[in-house]
């Protein structure tokens, strides 16, 4: 069974384009092409990964494309399209013919209106997907917890993955009822998956220690079970907090004690299943 990297991007760094990257976060100012993550994957003994998108515009979903036909490590694609454009049907067709293209992404962590996922003219974009086959990626922060919950329940064959644990604030070194209970009522709607990612960011970059991820990653695996996890690093910007081999050994050690089967679902079976990725 392959290993994949569920979760990372791609970028060619553009201060305007860019500017979520802010000063404090200098050691991801720069390019990130497939050339600087393929060695890290090899030494790693990961076999490929999904591209994540990163700039909400079509050009964007024109760069990782170009990028997937050099490099066979990239498995997967999801991309971004207007699902509030009326004719988004067109662009969901159009990226059919393209196989590497898995699913979608919104940056809904970013919207002013933070119920912005059940604005009725994107509730249409996504009812879609399914048609199409296509998965649909959540970015949010844990005050949309509630919204995301209503969300995935009015699409129930949608297969629906929640990124970064929904960026828990770990750095306050403390876990709230509030978010783990969140957890647990979106996680009861089993067309919901969870990437195991980004928790590095969220945490204290300078000072943050394995542990102070184990009451997270317990609360996540008692809610989503070990078949709806899935590895990601979120490289590279996960730069600013940890190296790739760190990001990896904090989950290869908290899942060194699970079965051999639980183990391969995560690292790569489960990233495979929802992807459908093509071995």
């Amino acid at each position: 069974m392959l290993k994949i990297d569920s979760h990372q991007h791609f970028w060619k760094f553009d201060p305007i384009r860019d500017a979520w990257i802010t000063p404090e976060m200098s050691a991801i100012q720069r390019d990130f092409l497939p050339a600087d993550l393929q060695p890290l994957l090899e030494t790693a003994g990961i076999d490929g990964c999904i591209s994540v998108q990163v700039d909400q515009s079509e050009d964007d979903n024109e760069f990782m494309l170009e990028q997937a036909d050099h490099y066979d490590f990239i498995k997967g694609i999801v991309g971004w399209v207007n699902l509030r454009d009326p004719q988004v049907e067109q662009r969901l067709a159009h990226y059919k013919t393209y196989p590497k293209v898995k699913g979608f992404r919104h940056v809904l962590q970013s919207e002013h209106d933070r119920a912005f996922m059940l604005n009725p003219n994107f509730k249409r974009g996504i009812s879609l997907l399914e048609s199409f086959g296509y998965t649909y990626d959540i970015l949010i922060y844990p005050d949309q917890l509630g919204y995301a919950r209503d969300f995935v329940a009015a699409f129930p064959n949608q297969p629906f993955v929640l990124d970064h644990i929904a960026k828990p604030h770990i750095k306050d070194r403390y876990i709230t009822d509030e978010w783990r209970a969140a957890i647990r009522a979106v996680a009861a709607h089993e067309n919901l998956s969870c990437k195991i990612s980004g928790m590095v960011t969220e945490a204290d970059w300078a000072s943050w220690k394995p542990e102070h991820f184990r009451v997270y990653l317990d609360t996540i695996v008692e809610a989503f079970g070990t078949n709806r996890i899935l590895f990601g690093s979120d490289w590279p910007v996960c730069l600013v907090a940890a190296s790739y081999q760190q990001v990896l050994q904090i989950v290869q050690d908290y899942f060194s004690t699970f079965s051999t089967d639980e183990q391969a679902a995560f690292f790569g079976g489960n990233a495979t299943k929802f992807y459908k990725l093509i071995l």
